[in-house]
This record gives structure tokens, C-alpha cells and sequence, in this order.
């Protein structure tokens, strides 16, 4: 990243996902003081219309030696500071697909501009003050969102409604130190330092900053969601499951065991949690070659879940080989279906329910009763799944923000130390060491919004964005 901070220049990419023969319009981006020159010898406009900032042009882009026509477009002008990097911007934005934007991007490089690196027009806005570095992450939230509920978590970062009140903690953290340096410097000059009403400011700090802290994990699922995987024998619905649930045909479904050979994958959102649903092929002993290659591919893809929903039927019961696979794929996220239920009255039911809570060593809640080729049961799994994770706690409704790890690690870092202050001052230390922890809260609170920052977290904040932005 240091390269990029030192070389600057105009820089241009590709912000639109580009797939062929797909997408009506592709943008070309341009950022940096020659950008409007370079559009000028690339864009014809017809009539008169007149370039000025925020209005958009129609025309043509040409190529400048040849006077070829590339494409037909429309060209987006966004002259500093009022633009989205506080450099100028221009857009230009051409028809779908690969072809056009593809000459485009190359001719912007020609005439002086360098492609973008991942993330360098949102850490050009945040070097030049148009976003703390809050504000750039909850971008590439943004963009990734999985569900509206991640998608409002991150907009709300966007807005600040995570930036101000970090400030704002910070500040005070300043004000006490300013206090104490002043008590260090002229003791002899100032009244004798309130210590309670310091405690009292720092006691309020931490408490603030475990509220902050108290959201990470809940935003990091709502972030990345959970991975859930459907396992058991073969022949026991566990691809009508996948099918009812995603409402859509993903899965083979037949009478004869073993059809499913590979693990089949859908996308979910419940509660505001993304959760991508893997159907996996039927555990038993097969002398199959590829079948095997599939048993294993069901056994790999359960350890490496968040969630097992444990499938058998209920008119064959609980058998032996349930148990194994339990025994193979058993984790603290299981949930066991009894699926199938419309071929069985209720006492039989209540008994396999019941022999399930002593198999499996499981709550009551964890056991879902379900007859997924009529589709009923699935409210009851969703149920399920929110109890399961943090108690059913998880509504994005009710969470304003979230913090990131980094972000948590920060705080974390900045709880420490004004925790270590308050020991200090119980201790009756001298000044001096009270503000030794006090600037290393101020300093890991400047690190979740820029105000420090080291070239190589940049390095590692940007580089996870896609090129265009």
C-alpha cells in the first residue's frame, strides 16, 4: 500500500461486475487530476452540451488517433472536492457486457492512467478526508451484503452512527489526559485532581465499550452467515428438506437411495442471518466408488459446519446407523429432524421424539418434527435455528451496529488499558503511570476510525475490496 500512497496519479477500473452476453449498462472509473483531460480526448459530445460537474453528457467514445467509434454512451463528470474521492471523477458508462468497457479501461491507460488497485478509490475518499475508516469498511459491507439485514448494519456504519460515538469516547479519553499532564506539569499552580469524577468518566467509557464489543459476534453472523448442513441416511428426505425450504427443485429427488452423489448448495436468509444450506449425500457403507467419493464429501462437509441438521425417517424409526453418523458428525450446533412425519400417528411420534432426546443428548427444542415432501415443519426448523444460535436473539431490527474484529480488537485493546487505569488510581500510583494506559486507549480508539493507523492495516483493510471501488 505504501506504493500506492507514494506514486498517485490518475487511476482508473472497471466498477461494474463485467459477464458476458448479461448486465444493460458497464461503468469505466476515473479518479485523479488528469481524469477529466483524458475523457476529453476520448468522449464526443454532440450539440452543445457543456461539461460541468454533476451533469451527465451523451455521446460517443472514440478512439483518439483513429476517430473509430467504440461505443455509444453517456460520460458522468464529478470535479473535486464533490465527488466520491474529493479528486475528480469521471464515469463513463457504456453498454453491458466485455467487449466496451474492456477498450475503454484500455484506452484511459494509454492516455496516462494506471489501473486501480483493489480498494484504492475508497482509500483515496479516506486519505483525503471524504471517509474515516469506519465509513470505508461498512463500503465494503455494503457490497457484499448477504441479506437486508447486513446491508442496513453496514449503511448504518456508513452514516457514522458507529464513527461518532468512538470519537466521541475518545475525546473524553483526551480531556482526562489533558487533565492529568496538566496536574504532572503544574501540581503546584492547579487545584488537587477530583479523582472520583475521573473514575466516574472512565467507569462510563468502559461501560460504553461493552456495549460496543457486546455486538460483534452478532454482526460477524450477520456478516458471513451461517454454513448449514442437512445430513443422514440415504433415502430420508433430506433433499426434499433442502427443496421445501429454498422453495425451488435444487435437488433430485427419487424413491431409490443414494441419488444425491454430490453436495447440492442453496442460499438462505433466516432471522436476518444468511445461511447457505448444503445437502449432502446419504451415509452408509457402499462398495460404489462414486458413492463413496459422495459419503465423504457428507462427512467433511459436517465437520466443517456451524450447524447439522441430523435427518432420519420416522416410519423406519431410530436405527443403529443414525447413531453412527451422529457419532461421526456430533458438534454443539445439532439439530435433529425427525422427517416423514405424515406416515406416522402421533403416540409413535411422541416415542421417537422421546428416544431421540436420549440418543442424542439433546433439548427438546433442538428436535424438530417435520414432513418436508408437504412442505410443513419449516417454520418450526427456522425456530430451531434462532434458538440455537445466541438463543434466538439475533434480529437486526433491534441492532443499530455492529462492529467488525478488527474493530473489536481495538476496543478490546482500549478496554484493557483504561481497566489498567483504574487499577492504577486504586493503587495510588503516581500520575505518570496513569497516563501510560490513557494514551494506549486513546491510541487503539484511533484505530477503529483512522485517526491511527499504520500503512500495513490499510494494506490489509483495501485489499479486500474489489478493484472498481
Amino acid at each position: 500500500m505504501a506504493e500506492f500512497l507514494a506514486t498517485g496519479g490518475t487511476i482508473v477500473a472497471i466498477a461494474t461486475a463485467i459477464v458476458p452476453q448479461q448486465g444493460s449498462v458497464g461503468i469505466v472509473r476515473m479518479s485523479g487530476t488528469e481524469s477529466q483531460s483524458i475523457a476529453k480526448q476520448l468522449f464526443y459530445t454532440p450539440g452543445r452540451q457543456t461539461w460541468e460537474s454533476h451533469r451527465i453528457l451523451y455521446g460517443y467514445i472514440r478512439h483518439p488517433q483513429t476517430q473509430k467509434t467504440i461505443d455509444e454512451a453517456l460520460l458522468l463528470l464529478m470535479l473535486s472536492p464533490r465527488s466520491y474521492t474529493r479528486e475528480d471523477v469521471v464515469e463513463f458508462h457504456c453498454h453491458g457486457g466485455i467487449i466496451a468497457v474492456q477498450q475503454v479501461l484500455q484506452l484511459c491507460i494509454e492516455l496516462g492512467a494506471r489501473l486501480a488497485q483493489p480498494g484504492e478509490f475508497t482509500l483515496r475518499a479516506f486519505l483525503n478526508g471524504r471517509l474515516d475508516l469506519t465509513q470505508a469498511e461498512s463500503v465494503a459491507e455494503l457490497v457484499g451484503s448477504q441479506s437486508i439485514a447486513a446491508a442496513q448494519m453496514a449503511l448504518a456504519g456508513l452514516q457514522g452512527k458507529l464513527a461518532n460515538p468512538i470519537r466521541e469516547l475518545r475525546a473524553t479519553c483526551l480531556d482526562i489526559l489533558a487533565e492529568i499532564e496538566a496536574r504532572v506539569d503544574f501540581e503546584e499552580d492547579l487545584p488537587p485532581l477530583n479523582e472520583s469524577e475521573i473514575i466516574a468518566q472512565i467507569h462510563n467509557v468502559l461501560e460504553e465499550l461493552s456495549q460496543f464489543l457486546a455486538t460483534a459476534d452478532t454482526g460477524e453472523l450477520l456478516r458471513t452467515g451461517l454454513k448449514v448442513a442437512i445430513v443422514g441416511r440415504p433415502n430420508v428426505g433430506k433433499s426434499s428438506l433442502l427443496n421445501a425450504w429454498s422453495r425451488s427443485d435444487r435437488a433430485i429427488v427419487t424413491d431409490l437411495p443414494g441419488t444425491t452423489r454430490d453436495v447440492v448448495e442453496s442460499q438462505l436468509v433466516v432471522g436476518g442471518i444468511p445461511i447457505q444450506v448444503l445437502d449432502t449425500a446419504g451415509i452408509r457403507h457402499s462398495e460404489d466408488q462414486v458413492e463413496k467419493i459422495g459419503i465423504e464429501r457428507s462427512r467433511q462437509t459436517a465437520r466443517s459446519a456451524d450447524l447439522v441438521l441430523l435427518t432420519f425417517d420416522a416410519a423406519m424409526g431410530l436405527t443403529e446407523a443414525d447413531l453412527e453418523i451422529y457419532q461421526q458428525v456430533k458438534k454443539a450446533g445439532l439439530i435433529v429432524i425427525i422427517n416423514k412425519i405424515d406416515q406416522v400417528n402421533i403416540q409413535k411420534l411422541e416415542e421417537l421424539k422421546a428416544k431421540a432426546i436420549q440418543y442424542f443428548n439433546l433439548e427438546n427444542r433442538a428436535i424438530v418434527p417435520m414432513s418436508a415432501a408437504l412442505n410443513q415443519g419449516i417454520p418450526d426448523l427456522e425456530t430451531a435455528i434462532l434458538n440455537l444460535v445466541q438463543g434466538g436473539n439475533i434480529h437486526a431490527a433491534n441492532l443499530e451496529f455492529a462492529i467488525n474484529q478488527r474493530q473489536a480488537t481495538a476496543l478490546t485493546r482500549a478496554k484493557v488499558c483504561l481497566e489498567q487505569v483504574e487499577t492504577t488510581i486504586q493503587q495510588q500510583l503516581p500520575f505518570d503511570f496513569w497516563t501510560i494506559d490513557l494514551r494506549g486507549a486513546i491510541h487503539a480508539l484511533g484505530e477503529v476510525t483512522g485517526e491511527e493507523v499504520t500503512e500495513s492495516v490499510l494494506d490489509r483493510i483495501f485489499s479486500r475490496f474489489c478493484i472498481g471501488k
